[in-house]
């Protein structure tokens, strides 16, 4: 993989980096301080100097390799968020970056004589602010100018445009571990877009401390690799924060706002954001309509076989569920609890909880169509 590769490198970079600097520290300041040579006694050149040396050296190396580790991982995130940007944004960002750093340095040179020592730090915090200052003002102009040229800001807002229809995951829908199945499928087609905040609300559950909570946080990131790395669909954690954003605003809103900016839809399994989103005009992908639109359809004369399995709440009714966990009431059957009956559906009920469906006995004066068969789930 081309992260691994750059991380050996990056690592041994590092490390040598540290070591290096810590060498020089010895030499240059340590050794040079009076009290340490009152100390030490050392001679140039004598043992001591060089256990110093040695041992500061040593140090240096492990914390550049530590350092190296930690902030690799800081990097592959900036990486992807570079990856994920448009290429007005990334001109804007590295033509800020470069004319803020010039003109800090500018303003700061002609005083480095005077300055004496304090010339090298404030030529770094000049550069820092004028960097700063310079991609702040760069990204400003380019969506200023997208209101001013439409074309700038379709390419600035909807980079994903050109590509197969975007879906946004919402953390309900990646806990609930269904879109994996259905990924697997075919039914849906990537990207498959996991906002940051998002996929930060599933990792924030994964580390719970309730048992509950961690095991469906931890079922979640699990189904987001096994999507990734199992299935031929692509996933991508998007670092996105629109100007009209509010840190004050809900998870469920953000999303809203970010799918409306990408023209994308979200699949979710959650009734509030399914309402939240059609206030706002987005798509929605709700697997649960999903898994009730391809229930079997039953109709007053279909047969079907079921096992009782206990008391219905009135009397002499006995309760059995399909396969898909929909429940079958049977009119005059508490005597057959724990058998395996064939019914005659007689009426069903939608419900917001799900489908119910009644019926009675077969007789042998009936005549359903061809039954079809359900066991306990």
């Amino acid at each position: 993989m081309v992260y691994r590769g750059l991380l050996s490198v990056y690592t041994v970079v590092v490390t040598i980096a540290g070591g290096w600097a810590s060498y020089n520290f010895t030499g240059r300041v340590f050794l040079q301080v009076p009290r340490v040579q009152s100390v030490l006694a050392a001679e140039p050149g004598s043992r001591t100097e060089i256990g110093c040396f040695i041992g500061f050296t040593i140090v240096g190396l492990l914390l550049g390799f530590l350092v190296s580790l930690v902030t690799f991982r800081k990097l592959v995130v900036v990486i992807h968020q570079i990856e994920s940007m448009p290429f007005l944004e990334k001109l804007a960002i590295m033509s800020g970056l470069i004319l803020g750093l010039v003109v800090a340095l500018l303003l700061v040179w002609p005083f480095r004589v005077s300055l004496g020592p304090m010339a090298l730090p404030l030529q770094l915090l000049a550069g820092t602010i004028g960097v700063i200052l310079g991609v702040a003002m760069a990204r400003s102009a380019i969506s200023q100018l997208g209101q001013i040229f439409p074309a700038m800001r379709a390419e600035h807002d909807g980079r994903y445009a050109g590509r197969s229809t975007i879906k946004l995951l919402d953390a309900n829908i990646i806990i609930d571990g269904r879109i994996a199945e259905i990924c697997k499928t075919g039914f849906i087609e990537g990207p498959l877009l996991v906002p940051a905040f998002v996929l930060q609300e599933v990792q924030n559950m994964a580390d719970h401390a309730d048992d509950l909570r961690r095991a469906r946080g931890r079922r979640g990131l699990d189904v987001l690799n096994r999507v990734r790395k199992e299935l031929d669909v692509e996933v991508e954690v998007l670092e996105e924060y629109g100007e009209d954003d509010d840190e004050s605003d809900s998870v469920d809103l953000r999303l809203v706002k970010l799918a409306r900016r990408q023209g994308a839809a979200v699949i979710t399994n959650d009734y509030n954001l399914n309402k939240i989103a059609e206030l706002h005009g987005v798509g929605v992908l709700n697997v649960n309509e999903l898994a009730s639109a391809i229930k079997p359809q039953f109709i007053p004369g279909d047969g079907l076989i079921v096992t009782l399995m206990r008391p219905g709440n009135q009397p002499r009714q006995a309760i059995g569920y399909l396969d898909d966990g929909t429940m079958v009431v049977v009119e005059q059957a508490s005597d057959f609890i724990g058998q395996e009956v064939d019914v005659v559906v007689t009426n069903t009920l939608q419900k917001v909880t799900g489908k119910m469906i009644f019926g009675e006995l077969k007789s042998d004066g009936q005549q359903p169509q061809p039954t079809r068969k359900a066991t306990q789930p």
